[in-house]
């Protein structure tokens, strides 16, 4: 293989440029992109590898990689925006901005309990055909028409898909416009930043093909430790089901061809976010540098939504979340160090590998994305582990 990688990094940040390389060597990554901006200078810029399986079309500089559950920080920053702008109350029920939703025993449902994943609405209540995730109507419609799976409130169990149906029906009522032209209008327009959910068809032509993980040697797989071995959903309203939370969730409400046409143009607001490293890195150095929310919203959102002894009842089903990801209002927060030495830094990462965080206290936004999917999910991939790594020996060694 010929290893092309391509862009900058700036003096004393050798190191990430390094274990990037690393990772088309050693780790697994066919193309690839990573994005770092310090204090509002870009001081990481680096893309390389293919955007294709075959080998015929090289990762550009606007290559636009599909995100996954990276999408979800973007949908929950356009809630955060209303939020504070006084458009949308945190403690309201939901019912009051989506009178629709009150049925099915939710009329008490809190706006933040969707963005904590606690309303007990991993899937909707009976499964839908292929090709539903593309009708916003009928998903959001099923999804009002839910009862629970268990009792809201009590318990956290991530929200795969459903996520950005329920926040972005929000964000859709308050605002009047769609959540991937919210994003669009309000936040990566203005600064310029290639992300987006609903990608144009005329920007299809830079998106990167996903590919499938290299096959393990042997073992457990660290994707499924992350979303739990248990043949059977453990608690709730959930327990009798004969498939896993997960499992669940994902047959019920099938994302179709992630490389075709239709799901590229879609708006999943959960799961089909399109970006560049560097679109994504922006947006999170906006946010830790306060350019998009006021003091205290930053506060909130990197707020722990649950105690540490309480069961995610999804991922690594039934483990305390001391063990498993703990969330934020919409982001996962700095628990393992995925996100660098600092606890405060918060951020969101997908399905195969993609991750991207603000660190406001050291001025950072972050972002990594490739096509091929790797053996962990969300921030424990270790191909950005060791960016992250390299990317703070650098500000260390720079004092």
């Amino acid at each position: 293989m010929t290893l092309r990688v391509h862009g900058t990094c700036a003096p004393g940040f050798e190191g990430v440029r390094e274990e990037f390389e690393r990772n088309f060597t050693e780790r697994g990554d066919l193309g690839a992109a990573v994005a770092v901006s310090l204090g509002g200078e870009l001081v990481v810029d680096l893309w390389g590898g293919d955007a294709d399986r075959t080998g015929t079309r090289p990762w550009e500089r606007d290559t636009l990689a599909h995100v996954y559950s990276t999408t979800k920080g973007m949908t929950a920053l356009c809630a955060h925006l209303l939020v504070d702008r006084g458009e949308l109350d945190l403690d309201a029920p939901v019912a009051r901005y989506w009178p629709e939703f009150a049925r099915a025993g939710k009329a008490d449902i809190p706006v933040r309990w969707l963005l904590s994943h606690r309303s007990g609405l991993i899937a909707p209540g009976e499964p839908m055909e292929a090709g539903a995730v593309y009708d916003w109507e009928k998903v959001t419609e099923a999804l009002a028409a839910t009862r629970p799976w268990w009792k809201p409130g009590t318990a956290q169990g991530y929200h795969a898909v459903t996520f950005g149906f329920l926040v972005g029906e929000l964000v859709r009522r308050v605002s009047g416009v769609s959540p991937g032209s919210f994003l669009r209008t309000e936040v990566t327009g203005p600064l310029g930043a290639d992300v987006f959910v609903g990608t144009p068809a005329s920007e299809h032509g830079r998106c990167a093909d996903m590919a499938p993980p290299v096959p393990a040697t042997g073992g457990t797989s660290s994707s499924r430790r992350a979303f739990g071995d248990s043949p059977e959903p453990p608690v709730g309203g959930i327990t009798e089901h004969p498939l896993a939370p997960v499992t669940l969730a994902m047959r019920y409400l099938p994302l179709g061809d992630v490389n075709g046409a239709p799901y590229r143009s879609a708006e999943i607001p959960a799961t089909n976010g399109h970006a560049t490293a560097r679109g994504l890195a922006a947006v999170y150095a906006e946010l830790a540098g306060g350019g998009l929310l006021s003091a205290d919203a930053l506060e909130r959102l990197r707020t722990p939504q649950s105690t540490a002894d309480e069961p995610d009842l999804v991922l690594r089903a039934g483990t305390p979340l001391a063990e498993t990801w703990s969330w934020g209002l919409g982001y996962m927060l700095n628990q393992f160090g995925q996100a660098g030495p600092n606890p405060r830094a918060f951020g969101h990462g997908g399905l195969g590998g993609s991750y991207a965080f603000a660190d406001p206290e050291n001025g950072i936004g972050y972002a990594y994305t490739m096509n091929r999917m790797g053996a962990g999910t969300s921030g424990e991939d270790l191909r950005s582990i060791h960016l992250v790594g390299a990317l703070y020996k650098g500000l260390r060694d720079r004092g």
